[in-house]
C-alpha cells in the first residue's frame, strides 16, 4: 500500500471522527483507528504520525456540512457505521409513575468546585427532568461552616451553568435552619430522636457493640428541655447531639442512632 493510500485512509477516518463528534478530529484517535483496522502499519507509526497531522489540519478547516458530504462521497460505509451507532443508542430506564413529572435534587457542599462525581449525578437527574418534566432543585448543603469555602458558592453556580443543568429552584440549607429545628422538635415529640450527652468515644464504643447509650432511655420532656438548651447555647461544642433512633442491630454501624443535630461554635458562618 502506497503513502497515497495511507493518506486516503487517514483522511476518511479523520472525516468520520469529525462527523461523529461534530468537532475537529483528534490526531491520536485518527491514528489509533488506522492502526486498529490495519495493524500491518504499526511498524510505520512514526511516518504515519507526520501524514496524520497534515490530514487532520485539513479536515479541521472544513465546515460540518463539508465533512459529512466528503465522507459520504469517499467512504459511505463509514458514514453508515455512524448512523447505525445512532440507531442503537441506549436510553436510561424509565421511572415508574413519572408521567406527571418528577422532582430531582442535586445537593453539593460548597467546599470547592464540582468534580466528576458531581457531574455524573447531576447530569443523570437532569436527564429525567427533561424527559418527564418537573422541578430540579439545587440544594446547597452549607450547614457546617467548617466545610464551606465562601468562594465555592459562585464556583458551584458557574459549574452548574457550564454543565447546562435545567435548575428550577435554588435552596441554601443555611437559610432554612428554623425549618430543620422545627422538624427536629417534632421528631423528639414523637419519640423518634433523643439528645445524647455521652462523650463521643463512649457512644462510639457502644454503637459498635450494638448497645444503647443511657441517654436513649430519657423521656420526651427531658429531651425537649435538653434540645432547648442546645438552641440557647448552654452546651459547648460536642457536648450534646440529637440522635435519630434507628435499629442498633443494623449491619452498618454508621446507621445506628446517627446524629441529626450537633453544635458548631466556630468559625462564623460566611452567610
Amino acid at each position: 500500500m502506497t503513502e497515497t493510500d495511507i493518506e486516503h485512509l487517514l483522511f476518511v477516518y479523520a472525516l468520520q471522527n469529525a462527523v461523529k463528534h461534530d468537532s475537529p478530529p483528534k490526531t491520536g484517535t485518527v491514528i489509533g483507528t488506522l492502526l486498529g483496522r490495519h495493524p500491518e502499519f504499526r511498524s510505520s507509526a512514526r511516518e504515519i504520525g507526520a501524514i496524520a497531522s497534515k490530514v487532520v489540519a485539513e479536515v479541521a478547516g472544513m465546515s460540518s456540512s463539508e465533512r459529512r458530504a466528503r465522507l459520504e462521497e469517499l467512504a459511505p460505509e463509514l458514514l453508515a457505521e455512524l448512523d447505525e451507532e445512532h440507531e442503537h443508542t441506549r436510553e436510561l430506564p424509565p421511572l415508574e409513575d413519572a408521567e406527571n413529572g418528577v422532582v430531582m435534587r442535586f445537593a453539593p457542599n460548597p467546599s470547592g468546585p464540582l468534580h466528576l462525581g458531581h457531574a455524573r449525578a447531576s447530569i443523570l437527574n437532569d436527564y429525567y427532568v427533561r424527559r418527564y418534566g418537573g422541578r430540579y432543585i439545587l440544594r446547597i448543603e452549607d450547614t457546617d461552616p467548617r466545610r464551606v469555602d465562601p468562594a465555592a458558592y459562585a464556583m458551584v453556580l458557574e459549574d452548574v451553568e457550564w454543565l447546562g443543568l435545567g435548575i428550577t429552584d435554588i435552596v441554601y440549607q443555611s437559610d432554612r435552619l428554623d425549618v430543620y429545628y422545627d422538624w427536629c422538635r417534632r421528631l423528639i415529640e414523637i419519640g423518634g430522636a433523643y439528645v445524647c450527652t455521652c462523650e463521643p468515644e463512649r457512644f462510639r464504643e457502644l454503637k459498635l457493640r450494638g448497645k444503647e447509650c443511657p441517654c436513649r432511655k430519657q423521656g420526651i420532656e427531658e429531651n425537649l428541655e435538653l434540645w432547648q438548651k442546645m438552641l440557647d447555647g448552654e452546651f459547648y461544642e460536642g457536648g450534646a447531639t440529637v440522635r435519630v433512633k434507628t435499629d442498633l442491630g443494623h449491619p452498618d454501624p454508621a446507621m445506628r442512632d446517627y446524629s441529626a443535630m450537633r453544635i458548631v461554635n466556630s468559625p462564623l458562618h460566611p452567610r
